[in-house]
């Protein structure tokens, strides 16, 4: 089931209501969001805040230096390498893929290659679902250097799901340029800015119809072609896992997590091969792609 997006900040009572009523009309029931509670203490003297946010900090994992921490190479191969039999086993997954068709005029390239456009944050729970999918789904197209562990938030919902960051990480490929922007850390701190056309694009397409709220995460536009109309699967299927215990799960074809990762992974191939043309052509003739690319060719433009 899709479990929505994370507001890029915390969502006053009549956009709560406003992003209920666009759930409420979704083929399926979604997962609502809730932003953290903010609690200030004005009796309380200056220094005896900043020791409490330490403390807090602290408790909750530290900022990102004291999270972030190279992915180790079992790991990595396990989710860009997956068996090509489990990938051909698990199709879609039974997932819709939330993708929106874009008009013509989104069409996205850069260095004459599609672009594909993340914007997330590392304390974000539905961005830590999606990472999974995205790093074997990229992984297909070009080779990630830099990755790093990461945690969601503590404090939100599906709190501490293991997770990937693309911060300070790099992607080559021949076929698609990428821009990751993590625009905000575990602590919800600044971290990335982003770049004035990613700013355009982000404003402009992560808004109904093409999003299920305005300024949501994460956000992904796959080459002005395809969006990610909301989170692919809900990241309550990775609650409590360790990363051993993710990736291990990734061999059998019949577990819903490896149905969630791989199903929504090959979706999202098939959304760039359309973007690509069909290249690779290992990649775009393999099953199950050409099968959801026929599927997803049948999307209407939204706009």
């Amino acid at each position: 089931m899709p479990a929505g997006k994370t507001p890029a900040r915390p969502l006053t009572k009549k956009q709560r209501r406003n992003q209920a009523a666009a759930r409420s009309v979704s083929l399926e029931s979604r997962r609502p969001w809730q932003s953290p509670t903010i609690v200030t203490f004005s009796s309380v003297a200056l220094v005896a805040v900043v020791l409490i946010v330490i403390v807090v900090i602290n408790a909750a994992g530290g900022g990102n230096a004291a999270v972030n921490k190279p992915v180790p190479q079992a790991i990595l191969t396990a989710v860009e390498n997956p068996s090509s039999s489990v990938v051909s086993t698990v199709g879609t997954g039974g997932y819709s893929g939330e993708m929106v068709r874009l008009p013509a005029s989104a069409k996205l390239v850069s260095n004459g290659k599609p672009m594909v456009v993340f914007v997330g944050a590392e304390y974000c729970p539905y961005c830590a679902a999606e990472r999974w999918s995205m790093v074997m789904w990229l992984s297909r197209f070009g080779t990630f250097k830099n990755l790093s562990e990461i945690l969601s938030s503590s404090t939100d919902v599906d709190p501490n799901t293991n997770t990937f960051s693309f911060y300070k990480s790099s992607y080559s490929s021949p076929y698609i340029t990428f821009s990751s922007n993590e625009i905000e850390d575990r602590n919800q701190q600044p971290l990335q800015s982003m770049s004035a056309q990613v700013t355009k694009i982000f404003t402009t397409y992560d808004t109904p119809p093409y999003a299920i709220a305005s300024g949501g995460f994460p956000f992904l536009d796959i080459g002005g072609v395809f969006n990610l109309y909301t989170t692919s699967y809900d990241p309550a299927t990775l609650q409590n896992l360790s990363w051993s215990q993710i990736t291990a799960k990734l061999s059998n074809a019949s577990d819903p997590v490896t149905k969630a990762i791989v199903g929504n992974a090959n979706i999202l191939t098939a959304a760039t091969c359309i973007a690509t043309g069909n290249q690779p052509s290992s990649v775009c003739s393999s099953n199950p792609i050409p099968v959801i690319e026929q599927a997803l060719a049948q999307i209407k433009p939204k706009g």
